[in-house]
């Protein structure tokens, strides 16, 4: 007999799913921020969009790929395609106290942030059809596979017990080293070097990234899956990384630029948030702080890194969600100790350094996947239809150009 779905569970998840969804439009607005004023329309309007095209997608097919039954431990079978079968039952291989439709309205939304961030990477100059059509065609073939291997039952990495409680390799890692890929091969932005990029809203920065502080709480509280005590772990956990986060790469900017930066408090709040994601539900809050001050200092030097190699990832998309979701990655396999979640596992320094390789793993398969399919990706797409605007375009700015409205 099939267990009944848990009320208050039930009104848990659907509240974190709310949560999750707005945080895509919240990323549109911290981009916009960081992007120039002729490119801001155009920044939110991607974000805007992604939240339509993959929901559809996951909904006719991505659920089925990440979350149906196993095939090899690679990738879900078509058993669930269109979400046929995906009623209200509980599906107890991942959770047994909430409707299984549930389940997968929850992982809609992570679907469909996680190209929205690899938007910031080559933002102000790709057109937008070929971006729509990047987007559901990278959310088939890197998103739904890596959550797969992460989180589907069967999949190779859940199956070796890599730890990932809300999508630190599944959601930043992936994105962040495809965001990377992606700007290596559509190339630098006209003037990139020898002209001001100097962003067009702080305040929006602030307001975007205080949408996702607020919306993280479904993402990684949500992710328990219950309205229980790990949930409340996890959500205590997630605000203290993104506020030593804040005042970490806030003091690191101060220091060597000698000004208290609002967008460096963002910044390094947004950093926080992502290295906390996969350890969320796995340690305890004093390491969940130290996560973070970690983070913030380390996502600001992989910024300055990054500018340096000369790749034009436009708002710095692996310097944030590459770098701080490989180190919350790794962190996990530090920090974790089952005594927080007996369903995780103890990490290196709770005595077991087995865990930590099991996430190096982890961590090493994702950048390699991620990094791979992508470049393929946008070197095909890039060949066939054309992803980048052109020169007149660039110059005039996306906003006019691509959608004939601007910000006055």
């Amino acid at each position: 007999m099939t267990a009944s779905p848990n009320p208050g569970d039930m009104a848990w998840l659907l509240t974190s799913s709310a949560l999750v969804m707005i945080m895509t439009p919240g990323l549109g607005f911290f981009y916009a921020g960081l992007a120039r004023k002729k490119n801001v329309v155009s920044t939110v309007f991607q974000c805007f969009a992604t939240v339509a095209v993959v929901s559809l997608v996951w909904v006719l097919w991505g659920y089925t790929l990440a979350f149906g039954p196993d095939r090899f431990g690679w990738v879900g079978g078509p058993e669930w395609l269109a979400l046929k079968g995906v009623g209200p039952d509980p599906n107890p291989a991942y959770s047994g106290a909430v409707a299984h439709s549930t389940f997968a309205v929850f992982q809609m939304m992570f679907a469909v942030i996680t190209p929205a961030l690899i938007a910031g990477a080559f933002a102000e100059r790709v057109r937008f059809g070929p971006f729509l059509l990047f987007i559901a065609l990278w959310s088939t073939l890197v998103y739904s596979p890596i959550a797969h291997w992460v989180w589907g039952d069967g999949g190779w990495l859940r199956s070796m017990g890599a730890l990932d409680f809300a999508g630190g390799t599944v959601v930043h890692i992936s994105s962040g080293v495809s965001a990377l890929a992606a700007a290596y091969v559509l190339g630098r932005r006209i003037g990139y070097g020898n002209s001001s990029f100097e962003p067009s809203n702080p305040a929006f920065v602030m307001l975007g990234a205080a949408i996702l502080w607020f919306g993280w709480f479904g993402f990684n509280a949500g992710s328990a899956l219950a309205a229980d005590g790990l949930a409340s772990t996890a959500f205590l956990n997630t605000h203290v990384a993104a506020s030593a986060g804040a005042l970490s790469w806030m003091l690191v900017s101060y220091y060597v630029r000698g000004k208290f930066s609002s967008i460096a408090a963002a910044s390094g709040a947004v950093a926080g948030l992502v290295a906390v994601t996969p350890a969320a539900g796995f340690v305890r809050p004093i390491s969940a702080a130290l996560i973070g001050l970690v983070a913030g200092a380390l996502c600001f030097l992989a910024v300055n890194a990054r500018q340096r190699m000369g790749v034009d990832d436009s708002l710095d998309v692996w310097g944030v969600h590459g770098v701080g979701g490989t180190w919350g990655s790794i962190a996990t396999g530090l920090f974790a100790e089952s005594s927080v979640n007996p369903l995780g596992a103890n990490g290196l320094l709770a005595g077991n350094p087995s865990l930590l390789i099991v996430q190096l793993s982890g961590v090493v398969a994702t950048w390699a996947y991620a990094g791979v399919v992508t470049l393929l990706l946008v070197k095909a797409l890039d060949a066939v239809v054309g992803m980048r605007v052109t020169v007149q375009e660039e110059m005039v700015g996306l906003d006019i150009s691509q959608h004939a409205e601007y910000v006055t």
